[in-house]
C-alpha cells in the first residue's frame, strides 16, 4: 500500500489492514510513528520493522479487542504514552483522558483534542486535530457503530456532534463497511444522487484495492441516513418500516439504527 496514501501538512496517514475489515491508523513524520486502535500487534511491528520507523504512542478510542488487542505486545518493549477513555479502564492505558484534554505527539508535532462520542460504547472518545477526525467506531462513512454498551440517544448526540465539525474535516473511520452501510442508505433514503455518486467512486476504489476512506464530515453530511434524520425522506422510510413516523429526529435515529441491526 502507498506510504504516502494520506499527507497532511508534514505527515503521512497510512492505513494498515487488519483482522476482516479493521484499518489501524498509521501517523508517520519522519521516522517517528503513532498508530491508533491497534488490534493487531503483528501488523504493526511489520510494518514498524520494514519502513525502520519508531514507534512514539498510541491512541485508543474505546475498549473492544479488535481495537486494543495489540496494544499489551507493542508496549512490553517500549516506554510510550498511551492515550485511552480514562472511564474504560483499559490495562495499558498510562494516559487516560476524558473530555477538553489533549493527545499531544511531541515527536510527530500533532496536538489531538479529546471529544468524548459515547454511544457505540459509554466510555467512547474521538481525536480531533485540525482537519483530522479519528472516530473510532461511533462513525462509518455512510453508518454508524451499533449500540453496544451505549444508547441510541447517546449516540444521536455523538453524531450531531461530529456533524458540526467544519466540513472539510477528513474522518479516518476504523472498519472498511461503507458499501455495505451504502445499500442500507439506498433503504433508508431511495433518492440522494450525491450518494449514488458516493458509491459509484467507492466501487472503483475497492476494485483497485484501495479503501474507501478517509471520507470528510461534508460528505457525511450528504450521504449518511444517520446524519440526516430530519430530512423527510429518512423520515418517511423509517415511517413506513417501522409502521409509525417518529416524533423527533433522535426517535427517527433509535428506529433507524434498529432497522440497521437486521437489514
Amino acid at each position: 500500500m502507498n506510504d504516502q496514501y494520506s499527507n497532511f501538512r508534514g505527515f503521512a496517514i497510512i492505513p494498515l489492514p487488519a483482522f476482516r475489515d479493521n484499518y489501524l491508523w498509521l501517523l508517520r513524520r519522519g521516522q517517528d510513528a503513532a498508530v491508533v486502535d491497534p488490534g493487531d500487534a503483528a501488523v504493526v511491528e511489520d510494518y514498524l520493522v520494514q519502513h525502520g520507523l519508531e514507534l512514539r504512542a498510541i491512541l485508543l478510542t474505546h475498549h473492544h479487542a479488535d481495537h486494543v488487542g495489540g496494544v499489551a505486545e507493542l508496549v512490553a518493549r517500549r516506554d510510550i504514552p498511551v492515550f485511552g477513555p480514562a472511564a474504560a479502564d483499559i490495562a495499558e492505558t498510562n494516559r487516560p483522558v476524558v473530555e477538553g484534554d489533549e493527545a499531544v505527539l511531541d515527536r510527530l508535532g500533532i496536538r489531538f483534542r479529546v471529544l468524548e462520542v459515547p454511544g457505540h460504547t459509554a466510555t467512547h472518545v474521538a481525536y480531533l486535530a485540525p482537519g483530522i477526525l479519528f472516530p473510532g467506531d461511533t462513525l462509518f462513512s455512510a453508518g454508524c457503530g451499533r449500540l453496544l454498551g451505549g444508547t441510541a440517544a447517546q449516540l444521536h448526540a455523538s453524531l450531531g456532534r461530529l456533524a458540526a465539525l467544519p466540513e472539510e474535516t477528513a474522518v479516518y473511520c476504523t472498519h472498511e463497511y461503507t458499501l455495505a452501510n451504502l445499500a442500507f442508505a439506498h433503504a433508508a433514503e431511495p433518492e440522494n444522487r450525491e450518494r449514488d455518486a458516493w458509491e459509484t467512486e467507492c466501487r472503483a476504489l475497492r476494485d483497485a484495492g484501495r479503501p474507501t476512506l478517509p471520507s470528510t464530515i461534508e460528505r457525511e453530511r450528504r450521504v449518511n441516513p444517520f446524519l440526516r434524520t430530519s430530512e423527510p425522506a429518512v423520515v418517511e422510510a423509517v415511517a413506513a418500516h417501522a409502521g409509525k413516523r417518529p416524533a423527533t429526529s433522535e426517535e427517527c435515529f433509535a428506529a433507524l439504527r434498529a432497522w440497521k441491526d437486521v437489514f
